[in-house]
């Protein structure tokens, strides 16, 4: 059948599976929106590519299986970049379609033209232009099975104008399932010997591939043998944190205990995880060249083990299936638990953490975040960026199960309301919050209109203190009382909400909060509370005055 590119491309997404794209539309790619016309997929069309490319990477975050974006050549795949980065670091399965000019014009410097495997080549898994409209099927199943094997990424694919809008008599291409890596149970016999015989160990989760029944599984191994859990950066929902045996994550404002923990830790077994710059404190709680540990890592991708740190057993292998097969092994074993001391030690030094400690104001962050902890649904999925507010919610958010945590570990400013966003169109049976500073909250807050059209109603909790928390509160501790460049003008965020069409509330003391965040569930739309933050609450458990004085004091 004679079909147009368009058509081609969009009849291949249906064959792979492909419900929703998100999308800023762009002449570049007119056969692409022409194809999906009537394709059945929904094309979520939004405000800024920067936004639409983290609506799709949240998207394939939470389904495991690649979000798809669309955007036009130069600016638009520019602002997408932002996206790509994300998914990228964050391990998850994207592609990104970027609409390029006529294939003829190349090197011309014609209008918006870039050279995108130039400009992703360090950002993305694989970048590569389609030049031929019959080879678009080839493609476009080739960026989905890279997006997804091994240690998932993002694929940008280039759609010149003039091979998409020629025809071509070309069937859709056949799509194989990305088998798992065949592994032998001898090398999870080994990981896991050497960990039972290990005197401190800790279990270190993270990474991609995860589930609902792999965290199951977890909690039951942990059971099993006794070893203490701990959560890499924004993957607190691998596991229940209220099991006993978890004990707390390796975020930016880790625990002091934990890190300590760390340190005096005998065997880390890494599972899913790289165990990077932020899980590691920038390399400063295990050494590389001298871990002083036995290190057994567990990873889909065999070009991350051994990439930072050597690993004394290892194993090729996605987390999600490695702890399935460890739970097993376990239980054939017939393992009595071990270090009862290490782990309730441990358990101790998370519940002693996750106990608000008051900071300055009327309206307390630690109260908000703990109000949420306790009466959301389990079920409900937080979504945030980055910024200062982000430490309280990873210090005192305890989050129940597996899919309730969006966030990017990446450190991208702006993700929590496109993430939100997305995940109320996945979800839109279940509660969505996303936590904001105001900061953050203004690189993508022209997605509210997004969220009005496509009837998305996530509730938006914008911590208000008036400033770019975190780089300020770096700029204290580096350059005590020189403030420079981090204060900020902030709207009305309850009028604004209002101005797109959804309910807007503004909270001054602490004991307002649980009645606006009803009145706001109720209101059937997207929502902001806008909580009036004290200038001097700058870190958990800190203030200005208190980090100002230390850094004079040096």
């Amino acid at each position: 059948m004679i079909r147009h590119g368009g058509k081609i491309l969009s009849d291949q997404l249906v064959k792979l599976g492909v419900r929703r794209v998100y999308s800023v539309p762009g002449e570049s790619f007119l056969a692409a929106l022409d194809g999906l016309y009537d394709s059945g997929i929904q094309n979520v069309v939004c405000r800024q590519e920067g936004g639409a490319a983290m609506m799709a990477e949240a998207h394939g975050k939470m389904t495991g299986t690649p979000g798809v974006c669309f955007v036009t050549r130069g600016p638009g795949a520019c602002n997408a970049s932002a996206g790509v980065h994300v998914a990228m670091q964050d391990s998850t399965p994207m592609v990104l379609f970027v609409g390029q000019i006529d294939n003829r014009q190349t090197d011309r410097e014609t209008f918006q033209e870039v050279d995108y495997r130039a400009m992703f080549g360090g950002l993305a898994k694989w970048v590569a232009q389609v030049d031929h409209t019959d080879r678009l099927p080839e493609y476009i199943a080739r960026a989905f099975r890279v997006a997804m094997s091994g240690r998932p990424g993002p694929v940008v694919l280039a759609l010149p104008e003039n091979m998409l809008s020629a025809t071509a008599d070309v069937p859709d291409f056949a799509c194989g399932t990305t088998l798992a890596p065949a592994t032998l149970p001898a090398a999870f016999s080994k990981v896991f010997g050497r960990l039972m015989a290990s005197e401190k160990p800790l279990l270190v989760v993270g990474g991609p591939h995860w589930t609902d029944k792999a965290a199951r599984s977890l909690a039951q191994f942990a059971e099993m043998t006794g070893v203490p859990v701990v959560s890499s950066f924004r993957r607190q929902d691998y596991i229940d944190n209220r099991q006993v045996h978890f004990a707390g994550d390796l975020n930016v404002g880790v625990n002091p205990k934990l890190a300590q923990r760390v340190r005096e830790a005998d065997c880390l077994l890494l599972l899913g995880t790289r165990f990077g710059d932020i899980a590691t404190q920038g390399y400063s709680l295990v050494d590389p060249a001298n871990p002083g540990k036995t290190i057994l890592h567990i990873h889909a991708d065999a070009n991350e083990i051994g990439r930072v740190y050597g690993a004394d057993e290892a194993v090729t292998c996605d987390g999600a299936s490695a702890i399935h097969m460890m739970c097993d092994l376990a239980g054939a074993s017939d393992v009595t638990p071990q270090w009862e001391r290490w782990r309730t030690q441990a358990r101790a030094d998370y519940e002693g953490w996750i106990i608000p400690q008051e900071s300055p104001g009327a309206c307390k962050q630690e109260q908000v975040i703990k109000w949420l902890s306790d009466n959301l649904p389990e079920d409900a999925i937080v979504t945030n960026g980055a910024g200062n507010y982000a430490a309280w919610l990873h210090r005192y958010f305890v989050y129940q199960q597996y899919g309730t945590q969006l966030a990017p570990t990446s450190g991208s400013m702006g993700y929590g309301i496109p993430a939100a966003i997305s995940a109320s169109l996945e979800h839109p049976d279940r509660q969505v919050v996303c936590l904001a500073g105001d900061g953050c909250f203004q690189m993508t807050c022209n997605e509210l209109s997004t969220a009005a059209q496509h009837g998305a109603t996530p509730i938006i909790v914008v911590m208000n203190n008036g400033r770019y928390g975190t780089i300020r509160m770096h700029q204290e501790k580096t350059y005590p009382a020189r403030v420079s460049g981090t204060a900020l003008a902030n709207p009305d965020f309850a009028a604004l909400a209002r101005a797109y069409g959804g309910h807007g509330e503004v909270v001054t003391e602490t004991g307002q909060f649980a009645k606006a965040f009803g009145r706001a569930q109720a209101s059937g739309t997207f929502a902001i509370i806008e909580c009036k933050i004290d200038e001097e609450a700058l870190a958990t458990g800190a203030t200005l005055t208190a980090v100002r004085e230390a850094a004079l004091a040096k």
